[in-house]
């Protein structure tokens, strides 16, 4: 089990921006990692990926152009920087990690093997 822990969620208004941190224990292996999101009374939704070695990033038709999703090896943190943030971002965000090879990420909750607890953000308008 990889240990994961988010953090930097909070409440902003509309327009505002929040960087959430994810920081997770140093393994073996080459890993992707992505974020997802909660709603009251909605499924888990993806947001953005970034595959095992950091070469490629995806993200999520909602938020693209105005999240972005970054990993710094050095920190074993991985970040998800929010701008122009909207009511409808409101949501717990996770992040997830799994193994697998250079180049490859992930867009579904299935794929990933190891959660973190999630961290509140609420956008008000």
């Amino acid at each position: 089990q990889v240990h994961m822990v988010e953090s930097g969620g909070g409440s902003v208004q509309a327009g505002g921006s929040l960087r959430l941190s994810c920081t997770y224990a140093r393994t073996d292996g080459i890993w992707a990692m992505g974020w997802f999101r909660q709603a009251p009374g909605k499924e888990r939704e993806f947001v953005a990926a970034i595959s095992g070695g950091g070469t490629k990033t995806n993200h999520a038709e909602s938020v693209k152009g105005r999240f972005t999703i970054s990993r710094d090896g050095a920190k074993n943190t991985l970040y998800l920087q929010m701008s122009s943030l909207k009511p409808e971002d409101t949501a717990i965000y996770y992040c997830a990690s799994r193994q697998t090879v250079t180049g490859v990420y992930y867009t579904t909750n299935s794929a990933y093997q190891h959660w973190g607890q999630g961290t509140q953000v609420t956008v008000s308008s």
